[in-house]
């Protein structure tokens, strides 16, 4: 038997998250969210372009890379779009298509690259956005309170992230966290 963190994907002194103790409801949701980022991050590391693009299973379109390029277009669209007012064009859906972030995500260097620069420079916007407004009851341009997407946030990713923990299961045996 292996050492019980052997197949995980840090040890808990190397954790880069902190997962609770947070102090107050803006911290308490701030916190969480990167968290959750993290964990998809944590999911994604040291893999392949064809690993990263493996599928899970017939007929699904999930990936690990999907995932990224789904997270990137759910920041745009929450923090870019819905909240700040901008009219953009979603990443990666095309001509409308609510799938082209999984159909898209193939096994290119390339593809893995604008990805995950997509997905950081999202999350960068939207970290910078909600650092710009001190209160969590402001309502953003497409009518719903800041308070209110960071926890729809929390939740896309957590849902996300149980899908990251089977893919990357499947690709290593690695588990968990």
């Amino acid at each position: 038997m292996g050492f019980a963190w052997s197949n995980m994907f840090v040890t808990p002194d190397e954790d880069p998250r902190i997962d609770g103790g947070f102090v107050g409801e803006r911290d308490t949701l701030i916190g969480f969210l990167r968290d959750q980022r993290l964990t998809l991050e944590l999911k994604c590391a040291d893999l392949t372009p064809e690993q990263l693009a493996s599928r899970s299973v017939e007929p699904s379109k999930m990936s690990l890379l999907g995932l990224v390029r789904h997270m990137a277009d759910v920041e745009q669209g929450w923090f870019r779009m819905d909240m700040a007012g901008f009219a953009v064009s979603h990443h990666y859906r095309v001509d409308g298509d609510r799938d082209a972030d999984f159909e898209g995500a193939v096994a290119d260097p390339a593809v893995v690259e604008d990805a995950f620069a997509t997905w950081k420079s999202e999350i960068a916007f939207a970290e910078d956005y909600v650092d710009s407004i001190d209160d969590l009851g402001y309502v953003g341009e497409g009518g719903n309170p800041l308070r209110e997407v960071l926890v729809h946030m929390i939740e896309e990713y957590a849902r996300h992230n149980g899908h990251a923990d089977f893919l990357r299961e499947r690709i290593d045996g690695r588990i968990g966290q």
